[in-house]
């Protein structure tokens, strides 16, 4: 990659920070906080302190997460760290800019839905371009280093102590608002990093391979590999096919195979990440 990508990739991502930011303010500021429905994580405690002190959201949302984001620094590494410290100052400003909008809905539950979708689509670019709006985040991500809980885990255990803090503070019924949001939110953000093309690996094992791979390749524009297997049982040689399709082409794929021959063994599994040799109508190789 020349230098020159390299910085229009740098800025482009930035850019979608900053969109992010923007996009999540926007659902904390209109939907959200005017509903005493919270966030999990910092922006959740914020939201908290923000009600019992009268002190600004936007102040919370910075001075909470500094000693995170120097423990990030330390820990994790200046480019996530700076591109949180950019998506986080950010969120603030335009928390103090965006003001409730009288009468968009008095109904807490549309609020909540639209509110966890409109802030899962907001943090979701952040994640997808290396940033974070939230500490605990960070001290997951530190702390799943030292343990066997997943960084999902460890998340889930704080944000179920601010859940129970917003029952305390808001009531329960506030709190299951709040927990909806966050579900929804937390689905949308994997839509959001992911795509709704979700990349998934597909594996066959067929005795009919040139048969099967001519066939991903003309109808579905996806190239393929063989590889060489042997059968745990039988010894026998058997040619593997590996190929990577969207969520969206699973079933063309069954299709397929099953025309082909009604006997091959097929497994799909999810993909965290592609990179290289995604152009359609490519050579099986």
């Amino acid at each position: 990659m020349t230098k020159k990508n390299r910085v229009k990739r740098e800025i482009l991502r930035y850019f979608f920070i900053l969109a992010g930011s923007i996009i999540a303010a926007f659902a904390l500021e209109i939907f959200l906080v005017p509903n005493n429905v919270i966030d999990g994580g910092i922006t959740g405690i914020s939201i908290i302190l923000s009600y019992l002190t009268g002190v600004p959201l936007s102040v919370f949302i910075v001075v909470l997460n500094i000693p995170f984001l120097i423990m990030g620094y330390k820990q994790i590494g200046k480019t996530f760290v700076i591109s949180s410290t950019l998506a986080i100052l950010s969120l603030s400003f335009w928390l103090s800019i965006f003001k409730p909008i009288p009468g968009l809905t008095d109904d807490v539950l549309l609020a909540a839905v639209f509110g966890g979708i409109i802030l899962g689509i907001g943090v979701g670019l952040i994640i997808r371009n290396s940033g974070s709006l939230d500490g605990t985040e960070m001290v997951a991500i530190v702390l799943t280093r030292r343990s066997s809980f997943s960084v999902g885990e460890i998340v889930m255990f704080f944000n179920v102590f601010i859940l129970c803090s917003a029952a305390l503070v808001f009531g329960w019924d506030r709190a299951m608002y709040s927990l909806l949001a966050y579900y929804i939110a937390f689905k949308v953000i994997d839509v959001t990093i992911e795509g709704l093309d979700e990349e998934k690996a597909a594996i066959i094992v067929s005795d009919n391979p040139d048969e099967i791979a001519e066939a991903i390749l003309a109808r579905l524009g996806r190239g393929v590999t063989f590889l060489e297997g042997k059968g745990g049982f039988s010894k026998e040689s058997k040619t593997v096919i590996y190929s990577v399709i969207t969520r969206l082409e699973i079933s063309k794929l069954k299709s397929i195979v099953v025309e082909k021959d009604e006997n091959a063994f097929l497994t799909i599994s999810d993909v965290f990440d592609v990179m290289g040799g995604k152009q359609k109508k490519r050579s099986i190789h």
